[in-house]
């Protein structure tokens, strides 16, 4: 499924918005050597793509910033892409989630509106830009978005250096693949028709949107590319067909698609619209799927579909799959892998083993081996309750990993109504015993069911990162309360149902329309206790927490903020460094943030022009500095300040 673009005037303003949007081998063999990871350090230096590496890592290198000097840390630069819309008659909303990449010696960036630009990273002044005519009205969830670009080199160094030798790709939010020249921004002409790639006018089935929310993958000399779909409208929705096309004339090589052939007619999407993530030493893809349609009633696809809300591994080369890893069985939470898979090297057992770790809406976390697909730490399977929909079978049992530990609370009860001034907490508790409430993984229902934790997570796209250096993997967390309501479609009545805070699916052909709503006391503040957001240290050795904090800070009235110890809802992802350093936005206090890896302490924070809803990225460039570089426009999904300002950071000069 895509992902939701993810305060009661205040909190529950964002709430509204959230809920319409937000081949490897088993190596074994010693403990790694320093020679291992002096080898995964000298390919993590530069950002050249999303997750800092093909491998999802986003982990730099880099320590000319570290633990001891942070808090000198200052504004180098700020570039305004002049993309900026309120949602009126000429633009949706504008969204910043972008994370530029650095290759080439410069950076590259999308705009909101799908403009594609290259900086200078040193000043951050435009060396080219090139504008696709993205429609800016008309978007799915009404909003103008994007989250990366991906580069592509010839191998040859006689073709890199002719034109289009060094590409740029770009997945636009209306599903056209485009190929830039790295050095002039010019369309690649012998690609696809004059630089592009139509793929809403491939082999899709049915009716309804296809768009793009996140970068190319990048192999070899194939370009590889998922996408969004709208959730909750059509039964059967597109197909979540994942496709190769050749880098150079933009040919389709491959195509996967999740959904079995006998049951196409009948459900679509388990598509993967998160970033995915490439094994390039073995020559394997792995991608993070979503749930069949509709999201929260699947009557109509009591067939299994093992590749739906699974990680699922490719060849990278000819898109066979290998193995999957199914992290919900028949989803009826819209509980999509939302973020791409991390592969890494971890110590286990005194071996070195690879490894992908993925995080879920839940706040399960996976470890898998990466040549077999099996979970590294105990698996156990917990008793699922059943539907009481006519005609819904709900899986018996879920997957629910013993270590590591969730990073989110999967259980509420009504006594556990929350509320700062003890009026607001006895209206809380009364608000979730009306909800039918069997823990996690209680089916929707017409009486209405917790939704615990939200659709929007848990983890998010922000995703996890890895340090191969203390074994650490952090990762940032919402926990929010909500409920959904399948409400038989003859008692809808949109004056009486349609309200602040609701949000209404019309799941088109079901007898139902799907109401959800996160819980809120009337003075606009979750009914679940805080902290609303936790940034959490995962030993992988081990499998246990190292440390978790609260993360985040939001005004929930135009006179009260939130404590820090509170925690926030959030979006965007961290990143790690050599230096002993997590950077991270993702919150919504307009702050940018520098986390101690070791002990989660906050060591130096800087207000931006809006919230960094975007994972950053940090780079050492040719003039010898280390910058670190964040989009900070803030979430027109989200109601927050907006700006069209990506801000980079270094150590002042030297004299």
């Amino acid at each position: 499924m895509t992902d939701r673009l993810c305060k009661a005037v205040f909190f529950w303003v964002i709430i509204s918005a959230l809920l319409t949007s937000c081949s490897g081998s088993g190596l074994t063999g010693t403990v790694k050597s320093k020679a291992e990871i002096a080898a995964i350090e000298a390919d993590a230096k530069d950002w050249p793509t999303y997750g800092g590496q093909p491998s999802g890592t986003k982990y730099a290198a880099l320590d000319q910033i570290n633990r001891d000097n942070v808090r000198e840390l200052q504004l180098a630069w700020t570039h305004h892409t002049g993309d900026l819309a309120f949602d009126d008659v000429k633009a949706d909303f504008t969204v910043s989630e972008m994370t530029p990449i650095y290759a080439n010696e410069r950076l590259y960036i999308c705009t909101p509106y799908n403009r594609v630009e290259a900086l200078d990273p040193a000043t951050g002044k435009t060396l080219w830009s090139y504008d696709p005519k993205k429609p800016l009205t008309g978007n799915m969830y009404k909003q103008n978005y994007c989250r990366g670009v991906s580069y592509w080199q010839a191998a040859d160094r006689t073709k890199r250096a002719a034109e289009c030798g060094k590409r740029i790709f770009f997945a636009t939010q209306n599903a056209v693949l485009l190929s830039l020249d790295a050095d002039s921004g010019k369309p690649c002409a012998a690609f696809g028709d004059g630089g592009r790639v139509n793929m809403a006018a491939l082999d899709y089935k049915g009716m309804g949107q296809v768009a793009n929310t996140s970068p190319p993958a990048i192999y070899k000399n194939i370009v590889i590319v998922g996408g969004a779909v709208r959730d909750n409208h059509e039964r059967d929705s597109l197909d979540g067909i994942v496709r190769g096309f050749d880098a150079v004339s933009g040919r389709q090589i491959w195509a996967w698609n999740p959904i079995p052939a006998d049951i196409s007619e009948v459900t679509g999407a388990a598509n993967t619209w998160a970033p995915i993530s490439v094994d390039i030493r073995n020559g394997r893809v792995f991608l993070p799927t979503g749930s069949a349609s509709y999201d929260t009633y699947g009557v109509n696809r009591k067939e299994n579909i093992p590749d739906a809300n699974a990680v699922v591994v490719l060849d990278a080369l000819t898109g066979k799959r290998i193995w999957s890893y199914q992290t919900i069985r028949h989803d009826l939470w819209d509980y999509d892998v939302p973020a791409m898979p991390t592969l890494a090297t971890i110590e286990k057992d005194g071996k070195a083993v690879e490894v992908v770790i993925q995080g879920t809406k839940t706040g399960n976390i996976f470890v898998l081996d990466r040549k077999t697909g099996k979970s590294l730490f105990p698996i156990k399977e917990m008793s699922a309750p059943k539907s009481d929909i006519p005609g819904e079978i709900t899986s018996p049992t879920q997957p629910m990993p013993v270590l590591p530990k969730p990073v989110t609370p999967q259980m509420i009860k009504a006594d556990d109504g929350w509320g700062a001034l003890g009026f607001d907490a006895a209206e809380c508790r009364g608000k979730l015993a009306k909800f039918r409430n069997d823990g996690v993984f209680t089916p929707p229902s017409v009486k209405g069911s917790i939704l615990h934790p939200s659709f929007l997570g848990g983890v998010n796209w922000g995703g996890i990162a890895y340090d191969p250096n203390s074994g650490l993997a952090i990762v940032n967390s919402s926990n929010l309360v909500s409920s959904v309501t399948l409400m038989p479609r003859n008692e809808y009545d949109e004056k009486l149902h349609k309200r602040p805070g609701v949000s209404v699916y019309e799941m088109k052909g079901a007898p139902y329309v799907m109401l959800r709503e996160v819980l809120m006391s009337s003075l606009g503040a979750p009914c679940n206790p805080p902290p609303w957001g936790r940034l959490t240290a995962i030993d992988m050795k081990t499998g246990e927490h190292r440390w978790q904090v609260p993360f985040g800070r939001v005004e929930f009235s135009t006179k009260f903020r939130s404590l820090k110890s509170w925690g926030a809802p959030n979006q965007g992802g961290p990143i790690v460094t050599k230096g002993g350093l997590i950077f991270i936005g993702a919150s919504l206090d307009s702050r940018f943030h520098a986390y101690d890896m070791q002990s989660g302490k906050e060591l130096w924070s800087y207000e931006v022009p809006a919230p960094a809803t975007a994972t950053p990225m940090t780079f050492q460039h040719s003039d010898g500095r280390q910058y670190v570089v964040v989009s900070a426009g803030g979430h027109g999904g989200f109601q927050t300040r907006l700006s069209d300002a990506i801000v980079a950071f270094a150590l002042p000069k030297k004299k």
